[in-house]
């Protein structure tokens, strides 16, 4: 699923004290995405949330390409040509 950036406003004491508690960033990384995803499965339906959750199987996937021989085009090359 593509991602976005959220940006959110925070006192800057309290945000160095978080950084100087916390072990690294990205516990702190860690730790915001749940919060997110506990947020998205609280507010969001069910139903919406599995509506995207298949989309974004779908997207996924990559397309299916066929494993037959191209048909020749018609083309000659120019090599070919030059005999005649």
């Amino acid at each position: 699923m593509k991602k976005t950036t959220v940006q959110i406003s925070f006192e800057a004491e309290k945000l160095r004290a978080i950084h100087q508690y916390m072990k690294d960033e990205t516990e702190l990384q860690a730790e915001l995405d749940t919060l997110l995803q506990t947020l998205y499965e609280k507010h969001v339906p069910a139903p919406v949330r599995e509506y995207i959750e298949s989309r974004n199987t779908s997207v996924m996937d990559p397309p299916k390409r066929s494993t037959r021989a191209a048909a020749p085009t018609g083309l000659s090359s120019p090599a070919a040509d030059s005999k005649e």
